[in-house]
């Protein structure tokens, strides 16, 4: 039996975007979801009921007179036993439908006696989005209790640039997780810096590292399923950032500090994930010329970012250590010196740059847990778990102290 919590109602609906319902269905049951699609009579003029049934796996539902299966009541049967009810692509005018209830076909009819959550990804001409109409219609929906998803800003079908493009597919599916998993950072706010920072030698070079920002984002992920507000603050990373966490981009040190510092009193967990600078050049104003076999670099240590926030702000702070060699001592070392709450280290060839992952946590208290080594997402979702529980512990000590 599948449990209800992975059960998804994918609603269709007449947009051009319709064919991206195909991808959409292949990631969902990629996540193990059930995913059992309901088309409008449009949607089917843009892609064939038979092409969603065979990536489904299920029959594709739109008729609301087939009394075929079970009691005849599709439109009530549904949602009692789904999660969810996702509506990706929505158009314009079944948006109009569901802010109105009206229930003229199958997919309207479930909106409407749903008794599960309703999520909405628009997709739309820039014009029909910004229509006054359209827009008192978004703002009834989420009155109601609706959750929108987009659009995104890019180039349409028809060739207008703007504002109505479908939502890219992952920020869909991390909202969709979101909705199955237990929510144990309710009403948190999380600050994570991640990625690589770049110092200026000169105006044409740059010192650097080798970061990815892969767990750094893979973080962000599980913090937003699992409940939290995110803000990530990132450096140069290998990968999209997903639209669902809001997000500030900074290129070097001085600006990873004052992003941190302006952003940290709104936040109660702070996670540094970012490999930023630990010495930074005397930038040349211009262009170092090869006159020489070789030349110097004057580097002055930065500032650390953590621990100055870690001494100063009263927010719950972890750490990463990414050794080479004396792995735990190391972090120890760093966890201590940092005055922070929390430490995960890792060996550099283990993990930098790489999709997998070998970690090892330790708190103030030089508890130590080792995670095994695993795709860096599922590695994620572990330390978020710890992080939870150690900064329960530190709201509770804080309340009987």
């Amino acid at each position: 039996m599948i449990p209800i919590n992975k059960k998804i109602i994918l609603g269709v609906t007449g947009s051009v975007s319709a064919y991206k319902s195909a991808e959409l269905i292949r990631l969902l049951l990629k996540e193990q979801f059930f995913v059992q699609v309901v088309m409008t009579k449009s949607a089917k003029e843009f892609i064939s009921p038979l092409t969603l049934q065979a990536l489904s796996g299920n029959p594709v539902l739109e008729n609301l007179w087939d009394a075929t299966e079970g009691n005849g009541m599709e439109h009530i049967n549904l949602s009692r036993t789904s999660q969810l009810i996702l509506i990706a692509p929505a158009s314009a005018n079944f948006i109009a439908k569901l802010a109105n209830g009206i229930a003229d076909d199958l997919l309207s009819n479930i909106c409407l006696a749903r008794t599960c959550p309703l999520l909405a990804a628009p997709a739309m001409n820039i014009e029909m989005w910004q229509n006054p109409a359209t827009q008192r219609n978004i703002k009834t929906l989420k009155k109601d209790g609706g959750i929108v998803i987009g659009p995104e800003y890019g180039e349409q079908a028809c060739g207008e640039i703007g504002l109505g493009r479908l939502i890219n597919l992952e920020s869909i599916i991390l909202q969709v997780q979101k909705f199955s998993s237990e929510q144990i950072f309710k009403d948190k706010k999380i600050l994570i810096s991640l990625g690589a920072t770049s110092e200026n030698i000169d105006p044409a070079r740059a010192i650097t590292n080798f970061s990815s920002g892969k767990m750094g984002i893979n973080l962000a992920k599980a913090a937003f399923i699992l409940g939290a507000e995110v803000t990530i603050i990132t450096g140069r990373v290998d990968e999209a950032i997903p639209d669902v966490f809001k997000s500030v981009k900074v290129l070097n040190h001085k600006e990873m500090l004052a992003t941190v510092s302006r952003l940290i009193d709104e936040n109660q967990i702070y996670i540094s994930a970012a490999a930023i600078s630990d010495y930074l050049p005397s930038a040349s104003q211009k262009k170092i010329k090869k006159n020489s076999s070789a030349i110097s670099i004057t580097l002055k240590r930065s500032e650390d970012i953590l621990a100055t926030i870690a001494s100063k702000k009263a927010i719950f702070t972890v750490g990463f250590a990414a050794e080479s060699e004396n792995l735990i001592q190391n972090a120890k070392e760093k966890l201590t010196s940092k005055k922070i709450d929390l430490i995960v280290a890792n060996l550099i060839q283990e993990t930098m740059g790489q999709s997998v992952a070998k970690v090892t946590i330790i708190n103030k208290n030089n508890e130590i847990l080792d995670i095994p080594k695993g795709e860096k997402k599922n590695i994620a979702f572990e330390i978020m778990k710890q992080i939870h529980f150690n900064y329960s512990k530190e709201v509770v000590n804080e309340y009987y102290s």
